[in-house]
């Protein structure tokens, strides 16, 4: 983009000093060396149709596998063809940023229909206009329960190793302190949490799933995290809302998530998208933006920008979060998803994602791979095995991308894009492996 920025070299090196650096490369020093590019490994006066043709070859290096076993925080589901056509309607991606309402009504109309729908699927007041992703929101949902005399957030050690790292980088930011609360048989030890929650906690966080596949009690957890003064925090994927009790009916006072199932191609890890849903208590602390639905002076319906915290714009160094902008072509998609599914659609996904994880998990036992937790689950479970290694290798060379290697053994997920004869292959190769 550097061509297109209107600064020049003496303006870039003024704004490098500010930030104590001499050269744009040395904004990039954390990243390892082996993932950087300087330049594409192309030859010189190439035509543009060459260029093209060569650059696509490459991209052609990427894998796509036929059937995907893996899920751990990005999901293959089934997206109908009419979510893309709607998303790619000019009518309807109308210019960024949206504060001219006037002209803006189509992104504006997305973003609140979007919000309604994250509202109705986890029973929450009020949803935002979403953040980058679930890791993101998670983290921003921590900071949304800091007050001045509580300042501890507990996280649940079945949370994604991801989500909590993310955390952790915003827990040292902002000063604020994380406690791992520890797990036990693949569910958080509630026992541990009654424990360890004193006068400073600021809030509990489950996912629901959780990272192992397992259902949490989690209306226990809130009304424990409640009985301490502290807010309850629920990580859910959006799919399994569709079947199972909303944050809502759970307790919480902040429901997020990765809203990538909801019509997002897992796309090699992203752009994905963070939902943010909250009581009404907790509206006013909801980071980034709030659209909401009016009518004009001759009574025809309006979409504006209800609300969105003005420290986040220009008394940052009070803001409780710095996110000013938001995900509307994801959210959007979202939406479109949501709206083509139904709740009946969404149901069906959700059920048939469950009832052939159970199946698989039913299949590989009988072959020497049960699971290690005894927990109810609903797509995703841990599996014992001897070799992991060969296992895996064995499904790549068969076109399966299988589950992801965990401490003890390997964490399957199956949606309800999978069909039983790609599932009666998988278990056909792991049984010849074992």
């Amino acid at each position: 983009m550097g061509t297109y920025v209107p600064n020049t070299e003496a303006q870039k090196q003024s704004m490098l000093s500010a930030v104590g650096v001499g050269a744009v490369e040395e904004l990039f020093a954390a990243v390892p060396r082996e993932m950087l590019v300087d330049h594409l490994d192309l030859p010189e006066g190439l035509s543009e149709l060459s260029v093209r043709q060569k650059v696509s070859a490459m991209a052609a290096k990427n894998r796509v596998y036929p059937t995907v076993l893996r899920g751990a925080g990005a999901y293959r589901h089934f997206i109908p063809s009419v979510v893309r056509s709607v998303s790619s309607r000019e009518e309807l991606v109308t210019a960024y940023t949206p504060y001219q309402a006037e002209i803006s009504q189509g992104i504006l109309q997305s973003i609140f229909e979007y919000q309604s729908m994250i509202c109705a699927l986890t029973g929450m007041d009020v949803s935002n206009a979403s953040v980058y992703d679930g890791a993101t929101a998670a983290a921003e949902a921590l900071a949304m329960c800091r007050d001045r005399k509580r300042n501890k957030a507990y996280v649940s050690a079945c949370a994604e190793p991801g989500v909590i790292e993310v955390m952790k980088t915003y827990c040292f930011g902002s000063g604020m302190e994380l406690e791992i609360v520890p797990e036990k048989d693949g569910r958080t030890d509630l026992d541990a949490l009654k424990a360890a929650l004193g006068a400073d906690a600021a809030c509990v966080y489950i996912a629901q799933p959780n990272y192992y596949g397992i259902i949490e009690d989690a209306k226990a957890i809130g009304e424990a995290s409640h009985a301490a003064g502290a807010r309850y925090i629920m990580g859910c994927n959006p799919i399994a809302l569709a079947i199972m009790e909303t944050p809502a009916a759970c307790g919480a006072d902040v429901a997020v998530g990765e809203a990538q199932p909801l019509g997002l191609d897992v796309a090699f890890g992203g752009p994905y998208l963070g939902y943010m849903a909250a009581t009404k208590a907790m509206f006013r602390k909801l980071p980034g933006r709030i659209v909401g639905q009016t009518h004009d002076v001759d009574g025809e319906v309006g979409y504006v920008l209800t609300l969105t915290a003005r420290e986040q714009h220009i008394r940052r160094e009070k803001a409780s979060s710095n996110i000013c902008s938001n995900q509307a072509l994801c959210a959007f998609i979202a939406g479109v998803y949501m709206t083509a599914m139904g709740a009946e659609g969404m149901k069906q996904a959700a059920t048939l994602s469950m009832s052939k994880a159970h199946y698989f998990a039913g299949e590989l036992e009988k072959i020497g791979l049960p699971r290690i937790h005894s927990g109810e689950y609903f797509h995703e479970f841990v599996t014992k095995s001897e070799d992991p290694a060969k296992v895996l290798k064995a499904l790549d060379e068969n076109g399966i991308l299988g589950g992801l290697p965990v401490e003890g053994g390997i964490l399957w997920c199956v949606t309800e894009v999978v069909t039983k004869e790609e599932l009666d292959r998988a278990a056909a190769v792991i049984k010849e492996v074992c």
